[in-house]
C-alpha cells in the first residue's frame, strides 16, 4: 500500500473517531439533560407531595365519630295568651279594640283566654359514656318538652334530663341503654388559632351533617355570656348543630357547638362553641350534686383601652380593671379597691376583662387563691377565699356597659349631690353630679355625659366641686387621666386627656 493510500486511510479515521466522539458527547449531554429534567420533577413532585399528604383525613374522622353523635327532637309547650293562637290577629299594646273585647266580652274576652301551643325542637348531642350520658345545650331541651334521642343506626330512645344549668347553657341527658359508642373528651387549654376542627350535628333536620373550619379564635365573650370564654370558629354551624360536638384531628372533643352571629338566620363564618374544660367540670357537678356552683370574687371589673392603660402607668392595655367592689365580698375582705388592675389570678395572666369572670367561676368555692393587681404603679399579690356566686351577685359581677366615653378646663359644670339623694342613688359620701358640659371640652370628647356623677379623679376621691376644680386645675397636660364616675348607677372608668 503506497504512502498516500495510508494518509488517507488514517485521515478518515480520525475524522471518523472525532465524529464518534461528538455524538458520544451529545448524547451524554442530553442524557445529562434529562436526568437533570427528571430529578427535578421527582423533586417538585416531592415537594407538592407533603401538602397533599398533610391535609386531614375527615372520613376516617366522620366514620369513627359520628356512631356517637345522637339527633335529639321533640315537642315544646309553650304557653301565653294572644289572639293568634285561635285563628285571631294580635292586637299592638294599647289598642282600643282590646279595651272594646274587654267591655264587650268580660271575662270571655278571647284575648284574655290563656292557651297553650306546641313548638317543635331540633338539637345535637354526643355521648360521653356508654351507659347512656348524653351532652347537648340548655336551650334545645329547657321546658316541657318530650325528648327522643335518635343515634346513627335509628334507634330511637326517650330521653331524661339529669340537669342543666343556664349560665353555660350546657345540659345532661340520659337514655336507657348499653354498651354504645362514646366520644372521647380532649383538652380545650392547648387549643390553637387555626387549628383543624370538624362539626357533626343536625342542621335544619339534616342528620349527621359533618363540616370543617379552623380554630378562628380563643377566649371569645358574648354579651350575657361572661363565664364562658368561646372558642370561635368558621366551620358551618346552623339552627339544629347545637349541642353537637366540635373534634380536633384526634376525634376528640374540644367544645360544644353552642351559638352563631348571623343577621339571616344562617350561618355567616362566625361559630362558637363552649371549651370542654368548661363542659367537663359542669357535667361532673350536675352528675355529682344535680347542680352547678360558681366561684364568687365580688367585683365589677371593665376592659383597658390605650388611654386607660396610660393613665394608670401601663405601657399597653392589660389586665382587668376593678370599678366596683362588691360590699362584703371576698374581695372586699381581702382589700381589694376600685381602681385596682388584675393582672394575674391564681397564676393565670388575666390579659382581657373577660378572662377573669372564667378563672374565678371554675374556682371551686371555699378555695384561698392568690391575685396579682396594680395599685398606685405597685404591684401587690391579694389572697383571697372564694365565695359562692348567686343570682343577685351575678347580676352585680356583669361587665358595666362601657358607653361613648364649657366650663373650665374639664369642660364641665358640677353641683355637689344633695345629702338626702345620696342614698338613693347608693353612695355613702358626698359626690358631684355634671350638670352641663361643653361638648368640645376634654370630657364630652372622652365620653362624659350630663348626669354623670363623678367619685374620683385621677385616683382622688371627690366630695365637692371644689375639690374637682383643685385637681382639675392641679393635673398635667396631654396625659392620660383615669376618672371614675357612676353612671345609672353602674360605675365606670374614663381616660381624660385635659388640655394646658
Amino acid at each position: 500500500m503506497n504512502r498516500s493510500l495510508i494518509h488517507r486511510t488514517r485521515s478518515w479515521l480520525s475524522l471518523a473517531l472525532v465524529a464518534m466522539l461528538a455524538l458520544t458527547t451529545q448524547a451524554c449531554a442530553q442524557e445529562s439533560s434529562d436526568h437533570q429534567s427528571k430529578s427535578a420533577n421527582a423533586h417538585a413532585t416531592a415537594v407538592a407531595a407533603p401538602s397533599l399528604s398533610s391535609l386531614p383525613d375527615f372520613a376516617q374522622l366522620v366514620h369513627k365519630a359520628a356512631p356517637a353523635v345522637v339527633s335529639i327532637t321533640g315537642v315544646r309547650v309553650v304557653k301565653g295568651e294572644s289572639g293568634s293562637a285561635r285563628g285571631m290577629p294580635d292586637l299592638p299594646p294599647g289598642s282600643p279594640l282590646g279595651q272594646f273585647f274587654k267591655h264587650f266580652f268580660g271575662p270571655n274576652n278571647p284575648y284574655n283566654q290563656p292557651f297553650e301551643s306546641k313548638e317543635r325542637i331540633l338539637g345535637s348531642g354526643f355521648i360521653i359514656s356508654p351507659d347512656g350520658y348524653i351532652v347537648t345545650n340548655r336551650h334545645v331541651v329547657v321546658g316541657d318538652t318530650e325528648l327522643k334521642v335518635r343515634l346513627l343506626d335509628r334507634h330511637e330512645y326517650s330521653a331524661k334530663v339529669i340537669g342543666m344549668d343556664k349560665r353555660t347553657d350546657l345540659a345532661l341527658l340520659k337514655i336507657d341503654a348499653k354498651d354504645l359508642p362514646t366520644l372521647p373528651l380532649g383538652d380545650s387549654s392547648n387549643l390553637q388559632v387555626g387549628q383543624w376542627v370538624l362539626a357533626i350535628g343536625n342542621p335544619f333536620g339534616f342528620d349527621y351533617t359533618a363540616t370543617q373550619g379552623i380554630i378562628s379564635a380563643l377566649s371569645r365573650n358574648l354579651p350575657d355570656e361572661n363565664y364562658v370564654p368561646f372558642i370561635q370558629t368558621d366551620a358551618a354551624v346552623n339552627p339544629g348543630n347545637s349541642g353537637g360536638p366540635l373534634l380536633n384531628l384526634k376525634g376528640q372533643v374540644v367544645g360544644v357547638n353552642s351559638q352563631i352571629y348571623t343577621n339571616s338566620g344562617g350561618f355567616m363564618g362566625l361559630s362558637f362553641a363552649i371549651p370542654i374544660n368548661i363542659v367537663k367540670d359542669v357535667i361532673n357537678q350536675i352528675k355529682a350534686h344535680g347542680k352547678v356552683s360558681y366561684g364568687w370574687l365580688g367585683v365589677m371589673v371593665q376592659g383597658m383601652n390605650q388611654s386607660l392603660a396610660q393613665s394608670f402607668g401601663l405601657q399597653q392595655p392589660t389586665g382587668a380593671l376593678v370599678a366596683r367592689v362588691e360590699p362584703g365580698s371576698p374581695a372586699a375582705k381581702a382589700g381589694f379597691k376600685s381602681g385596682d388592675i388584675i393582672l394575674k389570678f391564681d397564676g393565670h395572666p388575666v390579659v382581657r376583662s373577660g378572662d377573669l369572670p372564667p378563672l374565678v367561676g371554675s374556682t371551686p368555692v371555699g378555695t384561698v387563691v392568690p391575685v396579682e393587681i396594680l395599685r398606685n404603679d405597685k404591684h401587690m399579690t391579694l389572697t383571697v377565699k372564694i365565695g359562692k356566686l348567686s343570682e343577685q351577685a351575678m347580676k352585680a359581677s356583669s361587665e358595666p356597659d362601657q358607653g361613648d366615653q364649657g366650663h373650665g378646663r374639664l369642660g364641665v359644670a358640677v353641683e355637689t349631690i344633695p345629702k338626702d339623694q345620696l342614698g338613693p342613688l347608693g353612695l355613702k359620701h358626698d359626690a358631684v353630679v355634671i350638670k352641663s358640659i361643653n361638648p368640645n371640652g376634654a370630657a364630652a370628647q372622652n365620653g362624659l355625659q350630663v348626669g354623670d356623677i363623678i367619685l374620683e379623679f385621677n385616683r382622688h376621691r371627690i366630695t365637692s366641686a371644689a375639690e374637682l376644680n383643685r385637681l382639675v386645675r392641679e393635673a398635667p397636660a396631654g396625659k392620660p387621666i383615669p376618672i371614675l364616675i357612676l353612671r345609672d348607677k353602674t360605675p365606670l372608668f374614663a381616660a381624660i386627656t385635659l388640655p394646658k
